[in-house]
């Protein structure tokens, strides 16, 4: 089986979308430039490209052959490429069987076999087939990855979104989005693809349907309640809590205050605005919920959006409030 030169090699995206799944982490492969400098006899073997795995640079190795050489050829096929590369050196198969994985092992030589095996000795890394089982079961979702099905839910989760793409809508790196993804994946609400550099996720599900299944992972948005005195008005103020519930609702508007807030705008809030922190409810008090994602990503006309107003307000047992939340519910565009 031949491997194509381009970076878009289906070898190296499964090698990029196995690291991700199992270790979270992301690898940008890129053709060795030096490879030309190479004997022609290792450039008919293997296509080159230079990856940096958790601070190490790289040189991978996609075989080009159907037959696995033995590990002591491979060992004499590494002389030569290391004269020209200073780093360390890992092999890269579609497949290798159990009898000669035992083998690259025990002559210490890396190797990545996607979805099965990697042995990379130099990052102290022995992943075998069970591992990617005994991967954690998500329980609850991040506030990253709660605000990836959000926005889906909002906009449209039949789209295809890939981690640069929302890392300027949310806020977040898009290597935590890669992290985000893998967690959707897991979860079994999400296909994770690879498509040239970049893994892609495609939801599984239509929105009413989507929702109904996250809901089992989603959390209250909400870390903590304050009750403050402001000294002016909040600069672009999120309405939510129960004053929120209100506007979506037919239910009476509490006579104090909720606004919202992420917890990374939540400190210059904190030393710009507020006159004084309450020790307990007051009527007459501003009431802030400190979010664990910023409220504004979804806001529509400074009102908290209904999915992260849901979470943040079910299981009140109070009948009132379990009413309208789900009127509220019944209301949205499904």
């Amino acid at each position: 089986m031949l491997y194509k030169e381009a970076p878009e090699n289906p070898l190296i995206e499964k090698f990029q979308g196995y690291l991700a799944d199992v270790l979270r982490f992301s690898v940008r492969p890129k053709p060795w430039e030096k490879s030309s400098r190479l004997p022609f006899f290792l450039r008919q073997r293997y296509v080159f490209f230079k990856a940096t795995l958790v601070n190490t640079a790289c040189l991978i190795l996609v075989s080009r052959e159907p037959n696995i050489p033995t590990p002591g050829v491979l060992r004499k096929h590494l002389v030569p490429i290391r004269e020209k590369w200073n780093g360390e050196v890992v092999y890269l198969r579609e497949t290798i069987d159990a009898f000669n994985r035992k083998r690259l092992i025990e002559h210490g030589v890396p190797f990545v076999v996607p979805g099965k095996q990697m042995y990379l000795p130099m990052l102290g890394i022995d992943l075998r087939e069970h591992f990617v089982q005994l991967r954690k079961d998500i329980s609850l979702f991040s506030p990253s990855t709660q605000a990836v099905v959000i926005h889906a839910l909002l906009n449209n989760p039949g789209a295809e979104y890939t981690p640069l793409g929302l890392a300027n809508t949310l806020g977040y790196t898009p290597m935590t989005l890669s992290r985000a993804f893998t967690d959707l994946k897991t979860a079994e609400l999400a296909e994770v693809d690879m498509s040239g550099r970049n893994r892609v996720l495609r939801f599984k599900f239509p929105r009413r349907e989507l929702w109904e299944k996250a809901r089992n992972f989603m959390r209250s948005p909400v870390k903590k309640r304050l009750w403050v005195i402001l000294a002016g008005d909040p600069p672009s103020p999120i309405r939510s809590g129960l004053t929120g519930l209100a506007e979506y609702s037919m239910l009476a508007a509490p006579p104090g205050v909720v606004y919202a807030i992420g917890r990374t705008e939540w400190p210059a809030l904190k030393n710009n605005l507020i006159d004084q922190i309450l020790p307990d409810r007051d009527p007459n008090a501003t009431e802030i919920e400190v979010w664990g994602y910023n409220p504004g990503l979804f806001a529509r006309n400074n009102l908290a959006d209904p999915f992260s107003l849901y979470l943040s307000l079910v299981g009140q047992m109070d009948e009132r409030i379990e009413s309208a939340l789900e009127k509220m519910m019944e209301t949205l565009d499904w």
